[in-house]
C-alpha cells in the first residue's frame, strides 16, 4: 500500500471509530460488535505500525476511552487509568513474552506471570481514606473521569469501611451479571422496543445516572483487580496485591492464575476459554499481566498503554441454524419488535432459540426470509444476534416477512412515522401498554392523581383491580386499602385525590392521554381552540393543522388517535365515570405579554419554573425553552448558566425575579 492511500485509509478508520468510540464509551449504546470495533482498531494499529509518521496524538491508538457525561462533575486520577493492548492470536501472546524476557534480562530480574479474566463491564477507581470510601470515578479519558461516588455507594459488593485504617485507590470492573442481566432485560428491557445491547453498556448506562436511585434499582457488580495507590505498605508482586486486597474487603476478581512460564500462560488462556461459560459474569478476553512489580516499573507505559501486559481476546463463537419463524411481541411503551424463531443450537454453553431481529429495517437489511439457513453469534457473549443469511443454502421455498399493519396484542392500527424505525402500536386500551399508558395518565404533567404511582399502579394491575384507564375511577377504597398494611388513611387520600382529578381541565386530560407529538403547551392550545373534547374529536387533519403549536404531524396524529375504536370507547367511559372533558372557563383576560416570549433560566427564589410559566401563558405570553432573536425577555435567576450567556450576546432583554414582580403587579 502506498503512502496516500494508506493515509487516506487511516483517516477514514480514524472517523469510523471516533464515532464507534461516542456510541460506546459516551453514549453506552454500541452499533456495532466489540469484534467488529476490535477489528477495526487493529486495522488502523497495523496501518500506523506500517506508516510510522502518520501517527497522531488524536489517532484512538493513542487516547483511552471517552469524555466526561454532562452533568458529572470531573475528577482527575491521582495515577492514569490507562486501557491494554489487545492482542488477537496465541501467537501474538509469544511475541509479547518474547519481548518482556529479552527487558527482563536486560533488568536482570526473574519473570513471572498472571492471567486474569477481561471482565466485560465499565472500570471504576475507588478511593479510600483512612480506610473508608470517599470518592469513586469512572475511568473517563483514562485522565480524567466522573465523580459517580453517590452510585457506586449503591453497589452491595463496595465495602463502605475497610478492614484495615489505609489510605489506598483501587481499580476495578463495574459489571452485571449473567442471571442478573438477563432478568432485567426481561422487566425493561423492551423499553423502546429495543433490548439491552449487552451487560457491558447495561452497567455503564446504570452506573452512568444522572439520578443515584435509579443506579440503586440496577443489579450491579464490581471485581477489584489492581492496586493504584497505596501509603505505607510494599509489595514485591501484582499476586500478592490482590490477595491483599482480599483481606481488606474487596471484592476481587476470582479468576486469577499465576504462571511461572509463558506455557502456563497459555495453559490458562485456554482454561478459561474452555470454562468462561460456566463463569456468572461475562468476560470478553483474558489479561496476561507481569507479575514482578518491580519489573513493571521498568519496562514503563505508552501514552495508553502498560507495556507489561496485553488482553487477548477470544473470537466470538458462531453457528449455523433455520429461521422457522418470525413472531412480533409489543414492548411496554407500544413497541412492536420482531422475533426470530429458531431451530434450537447450542451456543457459547447455552441453547439458543429465539433471539431479537430489531425492527423492519434489520430485516430487509439482512435479506432474511423465514426457512432461512442464518449465521448467529453471541454478542458480547450475553445477547444472540442473526449475523447473516448463508444464501447457497436457500430452496426457494422461504417465505417473505412483513411487519404487521395492527397490533398483534389488541388489533389496533400499527403505525410507522417518518424518520422513526420502530412500527408502534396505536391503541390506548392495549393490554401490553396498560401499565404504561397508566402511570402516564396519572403522572403530574397528566391528571395529576397524587399518591397513585408506579408501584401502586403495577399492584392494581397484576391483582386485575385495573383493566383500563377508566377502571381507575371505579376503585374502591377497600381495593386500595388491600395494597399497605394498615392503608385506609393512604387510600382514603388516594380516593379523594382520584375525585379531584375528575375535575381537571381539558388540556390535562389531552396531554394525559399520550397521543403521540402532543405535549403540555400544544394541549393547552388545543384545549382553548375545541373548548370540549367533541369537538376535538370531530376535527378533520386540516383544521387541527391550522391550530397554533400544531404541525401537520401532530394534527394526523390527533386525528388518528381520536378515530380509533378504543380512543372513542374510553372517552365514552371516562364521560361515564364523571370525567369532566371541558375547558374550564378563564378568570384571566389580562392580555399584558400577548405576542411576548419569555425564557426561563436558574432558580427563582418565590417560584418554581412551572408556577412563573403558568404566570406568563395566563397574560397570553409564551414561554420557549431556548433563546433566540425572537425572545422578548430571558427572566434569570441564581445559577443562571448557557441561556443567561446566550441571551446577552444576542442582546435580549434580561429582567430579574423583582422587575418580573412589577410586571405582574
Amino acid at each position: 500500500m502506498e503512502l496516500a492511500q494508506a493515509k487516506k485509509r487511516i483517516d477514514e478508520l480514524r472517523n469510523i471509530i471516533e464515532y464507534h468510540n461516542k456510541k460506546y464509551y459516551d453514549d453506552d449504546a454500541p452499533e456495532i460488535s466489540d469484534f467488529e470495533y476490535d477489528m477495526l482498531n487493529n486495522e488502523l494499529k497495523n496501518l500506523e505500525k506500517q506508516f510510522p509518521q502518520l501517527i497522531t496524538k488524536s489517532s484512538n491508538t493513542q487516547k483511552v476511552g471517552g469524555d466526561v457525561k454532562k452533568g458529572f462533575h470531573e475528577v482527575i486520577h491521582e495515577v492514569p487509568l490507562l486501557s491494554l493492548q489487545d492482542v488477537f492470536s496465541l501467537d501474538e501472546v509469544y511475541e509479547f513474552d518474547k519481548r518482556i524476557q529479552k527487558q527482563a534480562k536486560e533488568f536482570g530480574k526473574e519473570t513471572m506471570y498472571v492471567v486474569e479474566t477481561k471482565i466485560d463491564g465499565l472500570s471504576a477507581s475507588l478511593k479510600y481514606v483512612d480506610g473508608k470510601f470517599v470518592q469513586g470515578a469512572t475511568r473517563g479519558n483514562g485522565q480524567v473521569g466522573e465523580d459517580v461516588t453517590k452510585n457506586l455507594s449503591t453497589v452491595k459488593t463496595i465495602p463502605k469501611k475497610l478492614k484495615e485504617a489505609i489510605n489506598i485507590t483501587v481499580r476495578g470492573e463495574v459489571f452485571i451479571g449473567k442471571k442478573e442481566f438477563e432478568k432485567m432485560n426481561e422487566e425493561i428491557g423492551y423499553e423502546d422496543g429495543n433490548l439491552f445491547a449487552n451487560a457491558r453498556n447495561a452497567a455503564a448506562g446504570s452506573l452512568r445516572q444522572l439520578d443515584s436511585n435509579i443506579t440503586a434499582k440496577r443489579p450491579l457488580d464490581i471485581y477489584i483487580f489492581n492496586v493504584q495507590k497505596i501509603d505505607n505498605t510494599n509489595f514485591n508482586s501484582h499476586y500478592e496485591e490482590l490477595e491483599y486486597l482480599d483481606k481488606l474487603g474487596f471484592n476481587v476478581n476470582p479468576v486469577r492464575i499465576p504462571c511461572k512460564n509463558i506455557e502456563e500462560v497459555i495453559n490458562a488462556i485456554n482454561k478459561i476459554g474452555e470454562e468462561r461459560e460456566k463463569l456468572s459474569f461475562g468476560i470478553d478476553g483474558a489479561v496476561v499481566k507481569v507479575d514482578n512489580l518491580s519489573l513493571r516499573e521498568d519496562l514503563g507505559y505508552t501514552s495508553k498503554t502498560p507495556k507489561w501486559a496485553v488482553a487477548y481476546k477470544y473470537p466470538p463463537e458462531r453457528k449455523q441454524t433455520i429461521l422457522k419463524d418470525i413472531i412480533c411481541q409489543v414492548g411496554r411503551t407500544g413497541a412492536i419488535t420482531p422475533m426470530a424463531i429458531l431451530e434450537p443450537v447450542k451456543l457459547a454453553g447455552s441453547t439458543i432459540s429465539k433471539t431479537t431481529l430489531h425492527n423492519e429495517d434489520f430485516i430487509k437489511e439482512k435479506d432474511l426470509k423465514i426457512g432461512d439457513t442464518v449465521i448467529i453469534q453471541k454478542a458480547g457473549d450475553v445477547i444472540p444476534e442473526v449475523v447473516e443469511v448463508v444464501k447457497e443454502k436457500r430452496t426457494n421455498k422461504e417465505k417473505e416477512f412483513s411487519m404487521p399493519k395492527t397490533c398483534p396484542v389488541c388489533g389496533a392500527k400499527a403505525i410507522r412515522e417518518e424518520g422513526e424505525a420502530v412500527l408502534r402500536c396505536t391503541g390506548i386500551e392495549c393490554p401490553a401498554k396498560l401499565l404504561r399508558n397508566i402511570v402516564h395518565f396519572v403522572s403530574k404533567e397528566g391528571m395529576d392523581i397524587e399518591g397513585l404511582g408506579e408501584n401502586i399502579v403495577e399492584q392494581l394491575v397484576e391483582r386485575k383491580l385495573i383493566n383500563n384507564i377508566a377502571d381507575i375511577y371505579t376503585l374502591k377504597l377497600e381495593d386500595i386499602a388491600s395494597l399497605k398494611k394498615n392503608g385506609k388513611k393512604f387510600a382514603q387520600n388516594l380516593i379523594d385525590a382520584i375525585e379531584k382529578s375528575k375535575m381537571q381541565d381539558l388540556y390535562k386530560l389531552i396531554t394525559a392521554l399520550g397521543i403521540r407529538h402532543v405535549g403540555t403547551k400544544s394541549a393547552k392550545t388545543i384545549a382553548k381552540t375545541y373548548k370540549n373534547i367533541d369537538n376535538l374529536m370531530n376535527a378533520s387533519i386540516d383544521e387541527l393543522s391550522q391550530v397554533e403549536d400544531v404541525g401537520q404531524i401532530t394534527a394526523k396524529s390527533i386525528y388518528e388517535f381520536f378515530n380509533q375504536e378504543q380512543t372513542i370507547d374510553l372517552i365514552k367511559k371516562l364521560k361515564s365515570v364523571g370525567v369532566n372533558t371541558n375547558a374550564l372557563i378563564e378568570t384571566q383576560t389580562d392580555d399584558r405579554f400577548l405576542n411576548m416570549t419569555f425564557v426561563l433560566t436558574g432558580s427563582l427564589e418565590n417560584y418554581t419554573r412551572d408556577d412563573a410559566a403558568k404566570i406568563i401563558e395566563n397574560y397570553s405570553g409564551k414561554v420557549s425553552s431556548s433563546v433566540s432573536r425572537k425572545t422578548t425577555y430571558v427572566l434569570a435567576g441564581e445559577e443562571a448558566g448557557s441561556k443567561l450567556t446566550k441571551a446577552q450576546e444576542l442582546g435580549v432583554t434580561i429582567i430579574s425575579e423583582e422587575e418580573f414582580n412589577e410586571m405582574i403587579k
